[in-house]
């Protein structure tokens, strides 16, 4: 995809979803109640588990989309409810499973359900969130729908896996860590876009401008994390600032900052990084080398790219209200790094 329009000047204090949050409040509504009794089970830490982490905050931004895109198609019914819900189990799911992979220890400034309820039931109680998405995919009864999620829900485990082999490995490429974030991150962005339209019964040109959207806002989103992780807070990202480092975890500008660096500094990167061996001081040095490399301020440049695409996108969706808030969405994005 390329750039075809400029990002338009965002400003962190002014940019905002709330226009998108005001237009889907009702949709919301009944998603949030949904979530909450499909959470429910007789196994008592099933349900202490999933609420853990579901009232813990976030923004819900990825069942947004699928409620706003099937809105400003015109869709009438109260099926889009349910593939947001779904949408939300699908990454409710995969954060409790990240968390267990990356042994994280904090998730939305909350301690993670692994620290206190350990691994195994964290994996578990992830799966079973999983299977509650795909009912609740069915008792819509769209095989498109169901179609594109659970395409979704493989391709993330693929970009999971596919992380694995990146972890700690100073070798890795560009290419190769965009090809993780796409699976990993957009895809989902990508389906909750597309499914929306889909419902809606849109044409073909419709469903695939929502997922060129969901896909490019997903990899802006995904980057920008990647530059708060070095320079933001904990607010900014849900988890404790630093975590990619700490964790081991090959991350744009952190393959910028090794292409560019002289041999001491990838001796700093391979310690940290594929050795594990992150001493006091070791964060500040990082974000030196990534400022001296424009590693930061280049991996900014590349979500604005996308953020760019993700609203050329845009265009080709019925226009009013709803796209309007989508692309304010975009701006919100980008404006955590301004």
């Amino acid at each position: 995809m390329g750039v075809v329009v400029p990002l338009r000047e965002t400003r962190s204090d002014a940019a905002s979803i709330q226009r998108l949050v005001d237009l889907t409040a009702g949709g919301m509504s009944a998603v949030n109640e949904l979530i909450l009794s499909k959470a429910g089970s007789n196994v008592d830490l099933i349900p202490e588990i999933a609420r853990h982490l579901i009232s813990s905050g976030g923004k819900r931004l990825r069942p947004m989309l699928t409620l706003a895109m099937a809105e400003l198609c015109g869709y009438r019914g109260d099926g889009h409810v349910g593939l947001a819900a779904s949408v939300e189990f699908m990454h409710t799911a995969t954060l409790l499973h990240d968390d267990v992979v990356d042994e994280s220890d904090m998730r939305r400034g909350k301690l993670a359900a692994r620290k206190l309820w350990g691994n195994q039931a964290s994996v578990l109680v992830g799966d079973y969130l999983l299977g509650q998405a795909f009912k609740m995919m069915v008792d819509v009864g769209s095989l498109d729908a169901l179609r594109i999620l659970s395409g979704a829900s493989a391709v993330i485990a693929e970009g999971e896996v596919m992380q694995l082999g990146a972890a700690e490995d100073i070798g890795t490429t560009e290419a190769r860590y965009m090809e993780v974030i796409e699976a990993k991150t957009a895809a989902l962005f990508a389906a909750a876009a597309e499914v929306g339209p889909v419902i809606a019964g849109a044409d073909a040109s419709v469903r695939a401008s929502a997922r060129s959207y969901g896909m490019a806002l997903g990899l802006a989103f995904q980057l920008v994390d990647d530059v708060l992780d070095y320079g933001g807070s904990a607010s900014d990202l849900g988890k404790d600032t630093g975590d990619d480092l700490r964790e081991g975890k090959i991350t744009l500008p952190v393959i910028l900052a090794i292409q560019r660096g002289q041999d001491a500094d990838r001796a700093f990167w391979r310690r940290c990084l594929e050795e594990r061996d992150v001493r006091d001081g070791d964060l500040e040095q990082a974000v030196a080398l990534m400022r001296t490399t424009d590693a930061l301020a280049d991996t900014v440049t590349r979500a604005r790219d996308f953020g760019a695409e993700a609203l050329s996108a845009l265009e080709a969706v019925p226009a009013g209200a709803h796209r309007d808030a989508l692309a304010e969405a975009v701006d919100f994005c980008i404006a955590r790094i301004c």
